[in-house]
């Protein structure tokens, strides 16, 4: 998975620290001489410099990475470590960690160079939102990145020549692989700031000449609130969204501030980015385009059968071809539950086709999988952790619309007793999970609506508002 760039410019500027491509190079060889032989190693993905260094040397030295996000709680963080085998753990040590440690010096410097590791080697194994239970390892390999990053650089005519600008954590796809990797993989400077506040993305352009910007639905919102700073985007080339739909609302408010509407694309942990709306494509909020080069999607009815490519028709969205994932860690069944017969991937999402082949995402098949700012939230994994509670005797989560943040995380509760209170429960599932995953709003039941096999019907939960 070779990786491109000059030495004139930074290659990547992370807040206030930049590394030249020959320091970020040297930098990494350190990392990978530390961690070469290693059979995967953890890297605590803080929005830093030093997880840029930790990850590309464990790329250059081919062992796979296994991102943790900063915020995550002990027990998710220790099911990542176990489940994934990583025996060394990258960034600030985290008390309970018991794996060794390796710090992130910026100032090392090493000449090592190993050699390229195969194409169907794993790169990253990257965990799911936990929807039904404990979040499941997917392993993606060098090849799957490069033909994903590859893809996208052709339908968004991304180059060297570009200066890429995002906030996003880099502990999942959007903000990692594509800003990160995909931004050293065609060349571009990367730019990360570290948040993502609107007056951050117009120092980029203005200070950086950022001219490709990542953003997720709630970034776009705050922007187009900001009249000032969504201006100061006007000289960017590409505004791109992703991780959950845009609304037409954001997009209509961020066009008039900008100048154009931002682009949207489509992807989940297990098939990398399959679909994107191109540069010189027709932009449409809420349509995410047509499959990338390498990949193929069809959809379906529950038979099976090709769905009218009339637009409006909802069917099952599946997806194949190169960016695929290889597999579930260690679970075979789950991999071979999550693809059809004849090999494509069953992405579990509902949406629609036209004629010219362009995609609409209408929604999830279950109400298990919640966006909520961005990021895509399992409701099993936050049920399982309020079951855990004394107090709690059922629980159901769900995903509400939000203005600000697409969708926020609601859970009807049944007490076994009527003492405990919300501010309670809702720390309780920050103790264990990371902090975006905690609900909003918690609300106290007699019962939860079953269905006569005791399947909550969470649809009637969603109607209640």
């Amino acid at each position: 998975m070779p990786i491109h760039g000059s030495d004139t410019r930074p290659a990547v500027t992370v807040g206030d620290a930049a590394l030249h491509r020959e320091e970020l190079f040297a930098a990494a060889a350190a990392v990978a001489d530390r961690v070469h032989g290693a059979p995967a190693a953890a890297v605590h993905a803080t929005a830093s410099p030093e997880t840029v260094v930790a990850v590309l040397g464990c790329l250059l030295a081919g062992v796979p990475v296994v991102t943790v996000a900063p915020d995550s709680g002990h027990s998710e963080r220790q099911h990542l470590l176990r489940d994934s085998g990583a025996a060394l753990w990258l960034g600030e040590p985290v008390a309970g960690t018991r794996i060794d440690a390796v710090p992130v010096d910026l100032r090392a410097r090493s000449a090592s160079a190993f050699p390229e590791p195969a194409d169907e080697a794993p790169a990253l194994i990257m965990y799911t939102s936990g929807t039904t239970g404990a979040p499941k390892g997917a392993v993606l390999s060098r090849r799957a990145v490069a033909a994903g990053l590859d893809g996208l650089a052709e339908a968004w005519a991304w180059t060297a020549d570009d200066v890429l600008a995002h906030g996003l954590p880099l502990f999942h796809v959007h903000g990692l692989i594509l800003g990160v990797l995909g931004a050293l993989r065609t060349g571009s400077p990367l730019v990360h700031t570290v948040r993502p506040r609107p007056e951050s993305y117009a120092a980029a352009v203005a200070e950086h000449g950022a001219t490709l910007l990542f953003g997720v639905p709630t970034v776009w919102s705050r922007i187009a609130d900001d009249a000032a700073s969504a201006r100061a985007l006007a000289p960017a080339r590409l505004l791109v969204s992703g991780s959950a739909p845009l609304p037409a609302t954001v997009a209509r408010d961020v066009a008039a501030l900008t100048g154009q509407v931002p682009v949207e694309r489509y992807g989940m942990t297990e098939t990398l980015i399959t679909l994107a709306t191109r540069a010189d494509g027709d932009r449409r909020a809420g349509w995410v385009g047509a499959p990338i080069d390498g990949v193929e999607a069809r959809v379906v009815d529950d038979a099976g059968h090709p769905a009218p490519a009339d637009g409006d028709t909802p069917g099952d969205l599946q997806v194949r071809g190169a960016t695929l994932y290889d597999g579930y860690l260690g679970r075979p069944e789950a991999t071979a539950e999550s693809r059809t017969v004849d090999g494509w991937f069953r992405t579990g999402d509902v949406a629609a086709v036209d004629g010219s082949g362009q995609h609409r995402i209408v929604g999830r098949k279950s109400s298990d999988l919640i966006n909520s700012g961005g990021y895509r939230v399992g409701a099993g994994e936050i049920e399982t952790v309020l079951l855990d509670h004394p107090a709690v005797a059922e629980a159901a989560v769900i995903g509400l619309p939000d203005a600000d943040l697409g969708q926020c995380i609601v859970a009807y509760v049944v007490r076994v007793s009527g003492t405990v209170g919300t501010d309670e429960l809702i720390d309780h599932v920050a103790r264990s999970l990371a902090a975006h995953k905690r609900p909003r709003e918690v609300r106290f039941v007699d019962a939860l609506p079953r269905n006569h096999m005791g399947k909550v019907q969470k649809a009637q939960l969603v109607e209640r508002g």
